[in-house]
């Protein structure tokens, strides 16, 4: 409270108050404003795991992969429809190789027609885009489309549930066990809060998705069919960009959520939530407490990160550096300005040195706890002193003269 609105309240009160001593009543007020100045500002500093309605929930900061909040984040659970995050994974992965396109035309088979659950009815021998096969399993969560883009990236259902665990212990996702590419409860088709963060994290750096998961409604077969998002949040929260919900028998409500603002980049994971109000809920819950508590701050870094750095028995006798520093620093709010920047070099760098080499860190911390590397590298090759290419650098400058 500043002296100003003191001296503002002071006055209505004398004013209100002709009875009082104003010298008693200036002293009270003065003492509650020194407490209420001691106050920390009202905002959401503090998550309880109480406040999350999930039996399991993790928040994650995208671009750098910091945890924020947890609750039970590496317990097992049967996620539902949220499994088809990987399948879109290996979906876009595919797309972006150019190994398929949004434009092939799939011919759906018996087997992807069987699907139960939510689809779209696709019937055997109909043939529909890749494109609007990912429109119906992002928007409205088809199982048929699933099987159907399965298929087509790997020939068969099996196989591409053999390529989604594979992709899945390459992210490092430790808790995870996929049966099918769609979701539906099976035995041992179990994961995490944690994993799904993970997958989640990997499925947004393929910016094309954003194209469905933003997309309140749409259609299909010129209009005869239509899609309106499972996830309500597109419609009621500042910032969302995604992702995917689920909700099976043995799962019960879940949600994988992404949303940003100011820069921050967050993914907010709810498992086994009793009905679809609450999952929604518990990841605007998450989100919020993100957005008010943290901030991405660009990195400055040191000169001498990028100073050149002495080479030993080299073609030069130096290196030009490189520090890849596009990755924004997550801070908490009002905290950017006190990171802080120590660079390490490597002093015995020998040639030949491989242009991209590692020669060194710069470390970002911030009172006292680290928060980030940035790797200092290499802009350029040097090869070693030989006989040949002592020779070749010799001609080259004879023949210069």
């Amino acid at each position: 409270m500043d002296r100003t609105s003191l001296s503002g309240i002071l006055i209505i009160m004398k004013l209100e108050v002709p009875g009082m001593r104003f010298q008693k009543l200036s002293a009270c007020l003065l003492s509650a404003a020194v407490v209420i100045a001691g106050l920390p500002t009202i905002r959401a500093s503090a998550l309880s795991a109480e406040e999350v309605k999930a039996p399991s929930a993790i928040l994650m900061e995208a671009q750098t992969g910091k945890i924020l909040f947890e609750k039970n984040s590496h317990e097992k659970r049967a996620c539902a429809s949220i499994t088809k995050i990987m399948t879109l994974i290996l979906v876009m992965e595919a797309v972006d190789s150019g190994k398929i396109g949004l434009n092939d035309m799939v011919s759906v088979s018996k087997h992807a027609a069987s699907m139960g659950g939510s689809q779209i009815w696709l019937k055997e021998g109909e043939t529909m885009s890749v494109d609007d096969l990912l429109k119906a399993t992002v928007i409205a969560s088809a199982n048929d489309c699933s099987v159907a883009l399965g298929e087509y990236v790997a020939g068969s259902e099996e196989e591409f549930v053999a390529q989604m665990n594979q992709k899945a212990q390459q992210l490092g996702m430790k808790d995870t066990t996929f049966k099918n590419c769609y979701g539906l409860d099976e035995d041992g088709h179990l994961t995490s809060a944690n994993d799904i963060a993970i997958m989640s994290r990997e499925l947004i750096k393929h910016k094309k998705i954003f194209d469905y998961t933003k997309t309140w409604m749409d259609t299909l077969r010129g209009g005869k069919t239509q899609l309106v998002n499972t996830n309500k949040l597109l419609k009621t929260y500042k910032g969302i960009t995604g992702l995917k919900t689920g909700t099976t028998g043995k799962a019960g409500s879940c949600m994988a959520a992404t949303a940003e603002r100011d820069g921050v980049q967050l993914i907010a994971v709810v498992l086994g939530c009793s009905d679809t109000k609450t999952r929604f809920s518990a990841s605007a819950a998450l989100l919020d407490y993100g957005f008010a508590n943290y901030s991405v701050t660009k990195p400055s870094i040191p000169p001498e990160a990028t100073a050149p750095v002495p080479v030993r028995n080299g073609m030069q006798s130096q290196v030009e550096t490189t520090v890849d520093s596009s990755t924004s620093i997550l801070v908490p709010k009002g905290k950017g300005g006190n990171v802080k920047y120590s660079v390490t070099i490597n002093q015995n760098i020998t040639a030949p040195v491989k242009k991209g080499q590692a020669l060194g860190k710069v470390s970002c911390s911030l009172d006292g706890t680290p928060l980030q590397e940035f790797t200092i590298r290499a802009k350029t090759s040097v090869e070693p002193i030989t006989f040949t290419a002592a020779f070749r650098l010799l001609l080259k400058k004879l023949l210069m003269v």
